[in-house]
């Protein structure tokens, strides 16, 4: 089993580490609570291998518990995109794999970030009220947009896609520290595979079939 954390995980483990071997010694119970921790932390981070179907199909943008199917805009405020859409929420516990993945072949259209506040992410206006992120991308005449939005204890939102950027189903975008949720909006036209309810898993949950094509299970490691 390969062990493998996020790059954005690093500087917490190592100074993690670094602070328990330098307390240990002479303050144990607090140097083994330190060392605890530091396990966490690796645990927060851990980035797994996935398996990315190779069909023509959305995957889920992260793990997670879905808390809402429904209709919905574009998030995007003063858009020209009148178009109704639906809007997926999974929200991530701080024991859930935080490393956000891209759900569908697509390219990058638009990244913005709007600061905000940080309500718990389990509610529904935390979509709309909460610092987060919008990324608009084009999958042919498509819209899909995919908002990684802080929550109560996460503080810090990472992209690391740009303009234009073409990315593959399933690759790596970013990651949202420490508890957090993201949204999900698919053209309505889109069948949805997926419930309320339903625990999901980044890059592997098969979130919707566009072509209503019949899922095989080939996969590719990612």
């Amino acid at each position: 089993m390969q062990l493998k954390i996020h790059n954005e995980g690093w500087i917490y483990f190592v100074l993690s580490c670094l602070i328990t071997i330098i307390i240990i010694p002479f303050y144990t119970i607090l140097g083994i609570f330190l060392c605890i921790l530091s396990i966490y932390i690796f645990y927060f981070f851990r980035d797994p291998i996935r398996s990315i179907p190779n069909e023509n199909v959305v995957v889920s943008p992260a793990d997670g518990l879905v808390t809402f199917i429904g209709d919905s805009k574009c998030p995007l405020e003063n858009n020209l995109d009148k178009n109704n859409y639906t809007k997926i929420s999974i929200f991530l516990s701080i024991f859930d794999v935080h490393v956000n993945r891209m759900p569908i072949d697509a390219s990058i259209s638009s990244i913005n970030y709007i600061p905000g506040k940080f309500l718990n992410a389990t509610l529904d206006k935390s979509s709309k009220e909460n610092e987060r992120n919008i990324i608009h991308a084009k999958k042919n005449n498509d819209d899909i947009y995919l908002v990684q939005i802080a929550g109560l204890i996460a503080r810090r939102i990472v992209c690391n896609l740009k303009n234009n950027q073409a990315v593959i189903k399933g690759e790596r975008i970013g990651i949202i520290k420490f508890g957090s949720r993201v949204d999900l909006y698919l053209p309505k036209n889109y069948n949805i595979l997926i419930s309320k309810g339903q625990r999901v898993i980044g890059g592997e949950t098969i979130i919707s079939n566009p072509n209503n094509i019949k899922y095989i299970s080939n996969s590719i490691m990612k």
